[in-house]
């Protein structure tokens, strides 16, 4: 799963341990008690991560820190609290950046949105989601950065945007140990332009990158990726990731200003292997084409199409049905059966939809959705990127259920 710790727990340096959850966490102990990153999503997780910590250490969790403010990573708050209940501790602080705060209030007002995306994306029924969004705002929120005093482990927080705007470092400086946090997914591509959520921003994502870069760090502890040890190593990496984020912002914007479509620009780009041809930017949860759209959608409304038909478009169903009239479902059902058998399964999607798209259950119709389902599973099964090969099966599934839309 892309969304799993990828070390093991071990101790990095004197007092301060890595630790398992949804993703790689750190627990730094301070002459004040524990500093622990993230709650974790609950449940065993959560419980494992405890266990981790008081092999360690017994000595109380003085914070919490919110690495960003995405569903799950601090589901598991009320955990920590009680755990630090039953060992009579004090209850710890909650620190996070102040956006976190504003992210949790949307997530609120669109909750049944926020079950919708996460269903789509995950393959989860939306009601198993619902303790991700029963969520605990910190109690102590910063702009751009908060230090935790301590003598032999002061602590720096940073603002770090990147996958979110609430998101941040954490940086030990006597040690040169840097938390990168969301910024540094470490087992992918950065995320930018994920097709479900709002936009990541990717200069944007490339400074914070830099900042980094800037720390001289002997250790970086990613994410998601395994810990990135000397600070050689630590530096490349950190360098080689702004310079490709920057490289697309520069080609994608050479082709807007000559008037090109999101589309095309993804159906053109050729990417530099001596920038893109690393683990750390492999596609494997985000995509380069999904970086495309981001930066397009920065620059452009949301007429991307440049189709006068996406102006003013009629329902969907009536559309269709209009379509469906035209046509002799049967032949474009052969047709894009023939398509697919030559495969190319993204055009044969783009041909079954003149009939799949149509209301109702007539046998063509059913024939069209079950032929569109199965390609569906097989891009899935092609696809090395989780998001893009989850969206896949999502829609089959939907298909399957005889609908074609989530609403």
């Amino acid at each position: 799963m892309v969304l799993s710790a990828t070390e093991d727990p071990r101790t990095l340096a004197p007092g301060i341990h890595l630790l398992p959850t949804q993703g790689n966490s750190l627990g730094i102990e301070t002459a004040e008690g524990v500093v622990v990153i993230d709650a974790g999503p609950g449940g065993d997780v959560t419980e494992r991560m405890i266990e981790v910590l008081r092999s360690y250490t017994e000595v109380p969790v003085r914070a919490v820190v919110y690495s960003h403010g995405h569903l799950g990573y601090n589901t598991a708050v009320p955990r920590w609290m009680d755990h630090a209940t039953e060992r009579g501790d004090h209850l710890p602080e909650l620190v996070a950046h102040r956006r976190v705060i504003d992210r949790y209030d949307r997530y609120r007002e669109t909750r049944e949105l926020q079950k919708l995306l996460a269903g789509i994306q995950f393959g989860v029924p939306p009601a198993a989601l619902d303790p991700l969004i029963d969520l605990t705002d910190p109690t102590t929120t910063f702009d751009d950065e908060l230090t935790i005093d301590d003598a032999d482990r002061p602590i720096v927080l940073r603002a770090a945007p990147s996958e979110t705007d609430d998101a941040l470092m954490l940086w030990l400086p006597e040690q040169g140990i840097l938390y990168g946090g969301a910024a540094t997914p470490g087992a992918s591509i950065p995320n930018i332009g994920t097709p479900l959520r709002t936009q990541r921003f990717t200069i944007r994502w490339a400074e914070t990158l830099e900042e980094m870069h800037a720390l001289g760090a002997d250790i970086l502890v990613q994410e998601f990726g395994p810990v990135v040890s000397g600070a050689g190593k630590v530096a490349r990496q950190l360098s080689a990731m702004a310079e490709a984020l920057r490289w697309v912002r520069v080609e994608v914007v050479d082709r807007m200003n000559r008037g090109m479509t999101d589309v095309e620009i993804i159906g053109e780009l050729d990417y530099p292997t001596e920038l893109f041809d690393h683990p750390y930017m492999a596609e494997v949860y985000g995509a380069r084409d999904y970086i495309v759209r981001d930066l397009y959608r920065e620059e452009n409304g949301w007429w991307a199409s440049r189709n006068p038909t996406d102006l003013h478009p009629p329902h969907p169903d009536r559309a269709a049905s209009a379509i469906l009239d035209a046509v002799d479902a049967d032949q474009v059902i052969a047709h894009a059966v023939s398509v697919a058998d030559n495969g190319d399964l993204p055009t044969a999607l783009a041909v079954i939809d003149l009939v799949a798209l149509a209301p109702g259950d007539d046998p063509s119709i059913a024939t069209a959705r079950a032929h569109k389902a199965d390609w569906c599973r097989q891009l899935a099964d092609d696809c090395n990127i989780f998001v893009s090969a989850s969206l896949y099966r999502s829609a089959a599934k939907l298909l399957d259920e005889g609908r074609t839309r989530w609403s």
